[in-house]
């Protein structure tokens, strides 16, 4: 089998699935006060998702310093720093299940971070206590922040694209933009 390189296409996409699965494990394998003593098994897929979500982000600084201004790193990073935040909060809320209507499992908790992430609000869970209404209010001002973030390097990215393919037009090699297909323009 070939290993993937690090400027590859596929490389970020792989990296986000391979910290969403390092995310959700190290969020379903913690133990939380709620839960009560937690098994070995349980201590065991812990360890071994926090071990995977730190090689992970030794990964990500590791590519990002590598990287310079790359744009697909810099989108990596962003989601790569979204994931985490996330569990964190669902986590948060887990433990927090009694001041909230709607939360008795982890995958609730997880499920109102992620709707609120997404601003949706269904309606079906919410907080009902003061803290909690104040920790989700702080999730939405971090998810806005990093979204904002997200937005803007995004934006980077397709500029950067369109000052590529005009200087390539102009030299007229609009092909050079395309990843693989030859030299690149400076």
């Amino acid at each position: 089998m070939r290993a993937l390189r690090h400027d590859s296409g596929w490389w970020t996409p792989v990296l986000t699935l391979v910290s969403a699965a390092a995310c959700l494990t190290v969020y379903y394998g913690v133990p939380l006060p709620r839960d009560g003593d937690p098994g070995p098994a349980q201590l065991v897929v812990f360890v071994a998702g926090l071990v995977l979500l730190c090689a992970v982000l030794t990964v990500q600084v590791r590519r990002q310093v590598r990287a310079g201004h790359e744009p697909s790193v810099r989108v990596q990073s962003v989601v790569g720093l979204l994931l985490p935040l996330v569990a964190f909060f669902a986590a948060t809320y887990y433990v927090m299940a009694d001041d909230f209507v709607g939360i008795a499992t982890r995958t609730d908790a997880l499920y109102f971070a992620v709707v609120t992430l997404g601003t949706v609000g269904y309606g079906d869970v919410h907080p009902t206590g003061e803290l909690a209404k104040v920790v989700t209010m702080v999730q939405i001002v971090l998810d806005l922040l990093v979204v904002g973030v997200l937005v803007s390097v995004a934006t980077g990215r397709v500029r950067a694209r369109a000052e590529r393919r005009a200087v390539a037009g102009a030299r007229g090699g609009a092909h050079d933009e395309i990843p693989g297909s030859g030299p690149r323009a400076p």
